[in-house]
């Protein structure tokens, strides 16, 4: 490895999806982070909305990637080998940071002023819930779970310790960008 991480590198695949959402400003902000953070489909499952009509989300994702309505929790079928992922504030789901996330997942989120609904908790292989104090917007969390999944793939370097291990950042004159001290003008 060359020390780049791209998203193409990433090994498996995941998928997003919501249950019951309702207000299409947090589907826009979701579809669009999934898209953002390279992931394979979407799925609605018992939405208000399609993605088509979803409000804020300028980057078109919904005609970018695939999006599936489902129309309740025993319509969904997912691929072989596909674990289903659900983030929920539950006492026995394990806290993200502590989570080993599946090659293939699907992560499906619920409603805004709600919860997964026993009949989608009892379909997911496996239930994590971000640790905060009270519920959080739900297109934050997916963006949440979807940075945790791409930090998690290990295809960074490890983060410094303490601020002494920080290389201070020395900017290019001739192009701008900026670059750790000690590789400028190699």
């Amino acid at each position: 490895m060359d020390g780049k991480a791209t998203l193409d590198g990433r090994r498996g695949w995941f998928a997003i999806g919501a249950e019951n959402i309702s207000k299409p400003m947090n589907l826009g902000n979701l579809v669009r982070s999934a898209h953002a953070f390279g992931a394979a489909f979407v799925f609605l499952i018992d939405a208000h909305y399609t993605a088509r009509a979803s409000r804020s989300d300028t980057s078109d994702a919904a005609a970018q990637l695939p999006v599936y309505d489902v129309a309740d929790v025993g319509a969904l079928h997912l691929p072989r080998n596909c674990a289903l992922v659900g983030v929920e504030l539950v006492d026995e789901a394990v806290p993200l940071p502590s989570f080993r996330h599946p090659r293939t997942a699907a992560y499906v989120f619920g409603p805004e002023r709600g919860s997964l609904s026993p009949a989608m908790l009892a379909r997911c292989d496996h239930v994590v819930r971000i640790p905060t104090r009270f519920c959080i917007n739900l297109a934050v969390a997916g963006a949440i779970v979807m940075y945790d999944r791409l930090v998690s793939s290990r295809q960074f370097a490890d983060r410094p310790i303490g601020t002494a291990s920080v290389q201070p950042l020395r900017r290019n004159a001739s192009s701008g960008d900026c670059a750790p001290a000690d590789t400028c003008g190699r």
